[in-house]
């Protein structure tokens, strides 16, 4: 089993890192592939470049091989819809392989917003992580489309290539990139957020602050 996690990683953190790699090893999946958009559909303009956001992402992986990066949005033109990723996908690895979309219940309760989201569920499998403040209630197309699609475990996603649901506890860690982000533009250190390969990149090139008086902030 693969598994699919993508999002801007505007910058990357441990919140993602970790629950992609709790969700791998609770399922035995063979790796995760980490797939940052190139061009958000449902969001504005990420500030930190294509390049800039494989690179960080690329320092972060390092190390392991649980977790890959995987540029198939950024190398795509236009919106980054996952549906067309899970597509790609399943062209490369084959109609057998069981895919599983890893997302947050927040997330999932804004599929039917997505571009072709009733298809996904003839790509993927989809694997919902607890998050903190998730909302509760999904709305009805969706829990329509979702009915009868639960599994009880991980055996029932190994056993099907696509369609199913299942629920993943993992670590609740309140972490988002749009609180870094914040921090460093107030000229405060995201430092034991995000892996520190990561932060010297940000403070070396000066992502995400504005400098003050004509003189970079001091954050190490």
């Amino acid at each position: 089993m693969l598994g699919v996690y993508g999002g801007t990683f505007d910058p990357v953190h441990f919140g993602h890192l970790r629950t992609a790699f709790e969700v791998a090893e609770t399922l035995g999946l063979e790796r995760v592939h980490m797939i940052p958009c190139h061009v958000p559909p449902h969001r504005g303009e990420p500030t930190a470049s294509p390049a800039q956001r494989r690179d960080m992402m690329a320092l972060a992986l390092a190390g392991q091989s649980r977790l890959v990066l995987d540029t198939r949005e950024l190398d795509r033109p236009g919106p980054s819809y996952m549906v067309d990723t899970l597509a790609s996908l399943r062209s490369e690895f084959g109609e057998d392989v069981p895919l599983c979309l890893i997302l947050g219940r927040d997330a999932l309760a804004g599929l039917p917003g997505w571009h072709r989201w009733r298809r996904l569920t003839e790509l993927a499998h989809l694997v919902v992580m607890a998050r903190p403040q998730a909302p509760g209630r999904l709305p009805a197309d969706l829990e329509a489309h979702l009915a009868g699609r639960e599994a009880r475990d991980r055996r029932e996603l190994a056993g099907a290539p696509a369609g199913r649901l299942l629920s993943c506890s993992v670590t609740q860690l309140d972490i988002s990139s749009t609180h870094i982000r914040a921090l460093l533009r107030g000229g405060r250190s995201p430092r034991y957020l995000l892996p520190d390969p990561v932060l010297d990149v940000i403070l070396q090139q000066g992502l995400y602050r504005t400098e003050r008086n004509g003189s970079s902030q001091n954050l190490s």
